[in-house]
Order: C-alpha cells, then structure tokens, then sequence
C-alpha cells in the first residue's frame, strides 16, 4: 500500500458536511481520503487534491469531479484561483512524510536503510539533505538540530558534522549515522527519528508551508467551512492548535476592554482527537497523530 491514511472515517466525518461543496485534500499521497471524500459527494460535489511529490501523481483518480494538483501546498490560495474557485467548504492536510516516503528507500526519508541524503518532498528542487549536512555554517546546523529536532546537544552534534565533513563528504544516511556511534544502543531509535525530522524539515521548509497553508485555507474557506489538519509532532501541532485558537503562530492577539478577541475559528473539541488502540495496533505510524478540526466563524 502506498499510503494507509490516519483517522480516515473520522477525519472526512468531520469535514464533509455539505455534499454539493467543493472540498480540498492538501496531502493526496496514495489517494485514501481524496477517495473517501469523493464517496460522501454528490455528482455537483467537487474536490481538488494537492501532493508536489510526483511519486504520488501516478495514483490520481478517474473521477469528473477530482483534480489533481502537482504543487505544494504553500501555493493553495493561487491554485485554487487559476480553476476559478475563490470559496470552499473545507480543507483537509495530513501532514507529515507519507508511508511510501519512508519505504522508498533511495528517498533518504528512513533511519532504518542506507540510501543517499535527499529527504526531497519535491524531487524536482535544489536544496537537499545532503546539501544541508555538507555546506550549512556550523551555527545555521545547531540552530535546526535545536529548534526542529528539538535536540538538546544541537551544538555538540553540529560541531561533529562539521569535524567529519571536513575528513569525508557525507553522501548516505549511514555515513550521517555513523559519525554519532557513539550514541547508546537503546537511545538511537528516538535521537536518529529526531536527527532527520530536523533535517527534513528544513529540507522541505515544512513549518513555513504549513503556516502559509493555515493562513490561506482561512482565506478561502466559506463561514462554517472546516479546517481538518492531522498532525505527527509538536511543532506541527503546536502552529494547527495556536493558529485555530486566536488566529496568531505567536504572541497573544488584541483583546477588547472585556478580555475578549476575535476569533477566526471555533474549535470543535478543545483536545487534539487521536486514533484509537484499534487503528494504532493496525497501523503503527498513526501512534504520534493528533487532529484538530476549525470551524469557520
């Protein structure tokens, strides 16, 4: 299986409620919600799909009402206008590095095969893993082990890329590894997992694009239109749950001499909704994801 898509039912549960609306999956990977979504829709229904990963474009679906949309997220607003839709009903992302991304071993994604330091969402642009590991400053390397790998020793670590990139260039995820062998056996899991999260996602500008998504879906959503974001990290979650909340990544919005302030989205349930043991026992990737779904005020 290419993708086995998280919190499924409960996800297009949440953000389908009008099946004449036009709808947006912003992650169509292997298809699995795009299908669902399409299967809650009348023939007026549409709905328009997103994946820059050209790996996934070979999974699109024979249906009139489905589009295909071979760009990242991040140019969701414009994409949108060039089919002439300025509204929407709802807005689906299931972030993150789908299944298919972590087997292909050559995609570097996985910390369990040696493959070459890529990590590219986008195969198409410049800036790659490897690029990142041999050419950043040592600063610019601790400064993104510490905020997206959330790394305590990010200037330890940065330092000992430095100091063997300087002996050897660093092509393959092995060769990354290799230079922190010194990490206990039973620590390497849970520090390599955080190690190319943090390369990753530079890699791919993630936190960025989902910001600039979460602004934009605002934009075009209809009043009472849903936001339903799934997410695998605390960074991730951490911008879906603030931005839902008071419209704002950071700081704390305006207030009215009452204390009160705008809201752009009433949350549907105050906690993070999580898949449940069945689903986790079934599908261990969906151990870590947390869904937060907006409505539009």
């Amino acid at each position: 299986m290419y993708h086995n898509p998280v919190l499924l039912n409960k996800s297009v549960d949440y953000l389908v409620t009008n099946p004449d609306g036009i709808y947006v999956d912003c992650t169509f990977g292997g298809g699995g919600h795009s299908r669902e979504i399409l299967s809650r829709l009348s023939e007026k229904g549409r709905l328009y799909s997103f994946d820059q990963d050209t790996d996934a474009i070979a999974n699109s679906l024979d249906d009139p009402r489905f589009t295909l949309i071979n760009q990242n997220f991040r140019f969701l607003e414009n994409s949108m206008m060039a089919y002439g839709i300025t509204e929407v009903d709802g807005v689906l992302a299931d972030l993150g590095v789908s299944s298919h991304q972590f087997d292909a071993a050559e995609r570097g994604f996985s910390i369990r095969s040696n493959a070459p330091l890529d990590m590219r969402m986008n195969v198409k642009q410049g800036l790659s893993a490897k690029k990142i590991i041999n050419e950043y400053e040592e600063e610019q390397l601790a400064d993104l082990f510490y905020y997206y790998g959330e790394l305590r020793d990010a200037r330890k670590l940065a330092r000992e890329i430095v100091h063997h990139r300087k002996q050897k260039y660093i092509k393959t995820t092995d060769d990354l590894k290799a230079i922190f062998s010194y990490i206990p056996q039973f620590k390497q899991n849970k520090f390599f997992a955080q190690v190319f999260q943090a390369i990753r996602i530079e890699v791919n500008e993630e936190l960025e694009a989902l910001k600039e998504l979460l602004v934009q879906a605002h934009r075009i959503l209809k009043p009472n239109g849903r936001m339903v974001m799934i997410s695998y990290h605390s960074l991730e979650d951490r911008l879906v749950k603030r931005y839902l909340k008071n419209g704002m990544f950071e700081g704390e919005p305006a207030r009215d001499i009452y204390g009160n302030f705008k809201k752009s989205f009433e949350l549907l349930q105050s906690k993070a909704i999580i898949p449940d043991s069945t689903e986790i026992e079934e599908n261990s990737r969906a151990r870590s994801a947390k869904m937060r779904v907006g409505i539009k005020i």
